[in-house]
């Protein structure tokens, strides 16, 4: 059974000592800060004195410093920006202060699962992964609760990697809901195949094809929109708020009986083969070599992918339903 840890579990002592240097302040980044510095914890940010959140964490109240600075003071230099931009920031800016006692962390263990970070084996290297968009982390923690978290270290010279992951976790707000321990390895790899299969490749395909289905039928596109994409938020908050089973109670028996009959006639075996395949190419590192080639070569597969989304119909239709509707400004 897996050890879940909350609030009781976990104390702060082991941080009120040291400077956590965080860098990045886009959406983990601001919520993650503002969190530690609201329960007690001293807390600074390294930033491009260019870029556009330097003003923002001004405002906000923080001390900011150029990056490597910040790598400096920091006892705990924890790594807020995006995956591909994380091994250059690391390596002209972060590594040289990688010295012993200190310790390195990440919100995704894609860079040192992936080996595109390095560190030394002198610092300690631990992740706090909050199960959540930033904005929630913060918007709970403000209601005075939390959202669940994974903790994982990857080394630990010092012997307190564990309590100083936990003790970020609490300092978050994530121990209110629960803090699970996992590795490096599992939490790169299951979030990776999860993005892909289910939560944004899978749903999407998902909806899109759904849409274009009754759109090819003959049926207004926008009840296509309605029935293939507005629809499945309601089912989702259900499936979220009560499971599955409770979902199912809480459609009409119509509904009960036509997925339950006729799903897994579409979502079928053939559908869970592509998947695994999509498993294999995760753990044998093939995605993350095509994941990194892609950002080195300037993002263009990428973008055009992005591009053709925001060129189909369903966009098009769900701007206009979701302008009227009083949902998109």
């Amino acid at each position: 059974m897996v050890k879940v840890y909350y609030d009781a579990d976990v104390n702060l002592d082991n941080l009120k000592d040291k400077t956590i240097a965080v860098i990045g302040y886009g959406s983990q980044g601001r919520a993650q800060t503002q969190n530690m510095r609201d329960s007690g914890l001293n807390v600074i940010l390294g930033l491009r004195p260019e870029g556009s959140s330097w003003n923002r964490a001004k405002n906000d109240g923080f001390k900011v410093y150029p990056i490597a600075e910040a790598a400096e003071k920091g006892d705990i230099i924890h790594i807020l920006i995006p995956d591909p931009a994380q091994p250059t920031v690391y390596k002209n800016h972060i590594a040289p202060y990688m010295v012993k006692g200190k310790t390195l962390g990440f919100a995704h263990g894609f860079n040192i699962h992936f080996k595109q970070i390095v560190p030394p084996n002198q610092v300690n290297v631990i992740m706090l992964a909050p199960k959540s968009p930033g904005h929630m982390v913060r918007k709970t923690y403000l209601n005075g609760f939390g959202v669940p978290a994974l903790i994982a270290v990857h080394q630990n010279p010092s012997g307190e990697a564990k309590e100083n992951a936990l003790a970020m976790a609490k300092a978050v707000g994530c121990t209110r809901a629960g803090v699970l321990e996992t590795t490096f390895r599992d939490e790169t790899e299951s979030d990776l195949i999860g993005e892909q299969t289910v939560l944004v490749g899978g749903l999407m395909e998902l909806i899109k094809k759904g849409f274009e289905v009754l759109v090819e039928a003959g049926y207004q596109p926008e009840l296509a929109y309605f029935e293939a994409c507005n629809e499945a938020k309601l089912i989702m908050d259900l499936i979220y708020q009560e499971g599955l089973i409770g979902m199912l109670r809480g459609v009409s028996d119509t509904a009960k009986y036509g997925g339950l009959a006729v799903g897994p006639k579409i979502i079928d075996d053939r559908v869970k083969e592509n998947m695994r395949k999509a498993v294999k190419l995760v753990q044998n590192g093939k995605f993350a070599e095509e994941w990194i080639k892609e950002g080195k070569e300037g993002f263009k597969t990428l973008n055009a992918l992005m591009k053709e989304i925001e060129e189909h119909q369903i966009e098009k239709v769900g701007k206009f339903i979701r302008k009227t509707a009083g949902i998109q400004k």
